[in-house]
């Protein structure tokens, strides 16, 4: 994967991977990670399809924009990188936030997207609950807590058994999300907690819609996603054992395997 930066007058600097040949596959990240986030299945991917993994902004090497953030501003920074590559449709993975964004993307450019994976993710605005969990984790983090929020939240997203058998993988992640400043951090949730309900983007949609659930997801629980997994006029839906939120660190193989599949399917309609 070859390493490439855009920027226009929005967004200063924009981090992103590329490569491959082919339809193009645009991998977005979730919270709070980076395009790294994909590296174990990047290589995979990119034997069959054109990948195109960004940073969004804030997260990896592309720039902070403000604490207000919108998931339509993350949405124009993906077009931004897909106009740089001159690509003018692809399919859509995203992970967690990162199917947030793809729905906005969705909702602002829908003749661009040809499909749209849902990797542990949901299309439902946050309950009251849950923003007020996201609220509290903002105020943590601006006294000073951002290490600890993120050395607490990380562990969570794995399976028990992946966080028995791989402590290491869980550790990197923690180190590499302690990077992220604080205000970063925070730009992320207003955009999750702000952002509205797009069940109608799918339900609308001229696309196929996979949902990529994990048996011991406690984010986007499975029974929640099952749920929605019939709003799309067309769904695929992978349903992976001994496994939670993290399917591209967890089961690599497996996500490869079905991502492949639903690709080819996306681009043969």
């Amino acid at each position: 994967m070859e390493v490439k930066q855009t920027s226009s007058i929005d967004f200063p600097k924009l981090n992103y991977w590329a490569g491959g040949k082919g339809n193009a596959l645009v991998l977005l990240h979730g919270f709070p990670q980076s395009g790294a986030l994909w590296s174990r299945v990047w290589e995979g991917l990119s034997n069959h399809f054109r990948v195109i993994i960004p940073d969004l902004p804030g997260a990896g090497d592309s720039a902070f924009v403000s604490r207000e953030m919108r998931m339509e501003q993350m949405a124009d920074s993906v077009k931004l990188v897909l106009d740089t590559e001159n690509i003018s449709t692809a399919v859509f993975a995203g992970h967690s936030m990162g199917g947030y964004t793809a729905l906005a993307f969705a909702e602002l450019y829908p003749r661009s997207v040809i499909g749209l994976s849902m990797v542990h993710s949901v299309c439902d605005a946050d309950s009251e609950e849950k923003k007020e969990n996201r609220r509290k984790a903002i105020s943590l983090i601006d006294k000073g807590g951002k290490d600890a929020f993120v050395k607490q939240m990380i562990p969570g997203l794995f399976s028990a058994r992946f966080r028995e058998k791989y402590k290491d993988v869980i550790e990197k992640q923690i180190q590499e999300a302690c990077k992220v400043p604080g205000d970063n951090l925070v730009a992320f949730y207003n955009a999750m907690i702000n952002r509205p309900d797009r069940r109608k983007v799918l339900k609308d949609g001229h696309f196929p819609v996979q949902w990529i659930i994990g048996k011991e997801d406690s984010i986007a629980s499975p029974e929640k996603v099952m749920n929605q997994s019939i709003v799309a006029n067309v769904n695929f839906v992978n349903v992976y054992d001994a496994c939670a939120h993290m399917s591209m660190l967890e089961q690599p193989v497996e996500l490869v395997k079905d991502l492949t599949y639903f690709v080819k399917y996306c681009y043969k309609m």
